[in-house]
């Protein structure tokens, strides 16, 4: 039994669905630019950088899910979906995924961006299993709030785990776990898998596999 595991952003997407969908909502005038725009790419660098606060970022990122309603979210998210996100699914990332579907692995993204931007780009790669930041929602709105732990750097181990315990696993009942990966940011999972392998990494990261021997791809062709 294998487990494969896919990085979202800058990894099977040549860009980053986070960021993009701020500066999506600047571009169509739901948020003011003068304050979004510097703020978004501020935490963008920060986290780039290893250094992002991660639940300031969110108080910051899950506040547009909160001010609008959801009819008007999903309308703005299908239109996302054709102009940001489709133009960064490269023949080679779904390759990749189509492949480990193909083989009858275990396959699930996890990313640390929100699930509302992600639900719809997983499924647009056919993979059913997504853990992503949650949301929280009441009363059928998005409060602005996070459910449960963020899937963020060690994050990432904690929601790993409770899903593998809901399906009845765990990390080391598979023969072979690979994660697929292009940030340092994700080296405490990258570093608990059988095989972790480097997507057209940052700087750190590529150091960091390349001190350890660890194999690194590119998706951008």
């Amino acid at each position: 039994m294998r487990l494969v595991l896919f990085d979202l952003d800058n990894t099977l997407l040549s860009g980053d669905s986070d960021y993009e969908w701020g500066q999506f909502l600047v571009d169509h005038g739901v948020l003011d630019r003068e304050s979004y725009e510097a703020q978004n790419r501020s935490y963008y660098e920060q986290y780039v950088a290893g250094t992002l606060d991660i639940h300031e970022y969110l108080g910051f990122a899950l506040r547009p899910l909160a001010a609008h309603a959801p009819e008007d979210l999903q309308r703005w998210h299908g239109e996302f979906m054709r102009l940001r996100i489709a133009p960064m699914i490269t023949s080679s990332a779904r390759a990749l995924v189509a492949r480990h579907l193909a083989a009858g692995e275990l396959c699930a993204i996890i990313t640390a961006t929100n699930s509302f931007v992600t639900a719809p780009i997983a499924r647009l790669f056919g993979v059913k299993h997504l853990l992503a930041t949650e949301p929280e929602v009441h009363a059928g709105r998005f409060t602005g709030r996070v459910a449960g732990t963020p899937c963020f750097r060690e994050g990432k181990l904690a929601r790993l785990a409770e899903w593998l315990s809901a399906l009845g696993h765990r990390l080391h009942d598979f023969e072979e776990s690979t994660f697929y990966s292009d940030s340092h940011n994700d080296l405490p999972l990258l570093e608990r898998v059988t095989r972790p392998v480097a997507v057209d990494p940052d700087e750190t990261l590529a150091a960091e596999a390349a001190r350890r021997g660890w194999p690194v791809m590119s998706l951008r062709r």
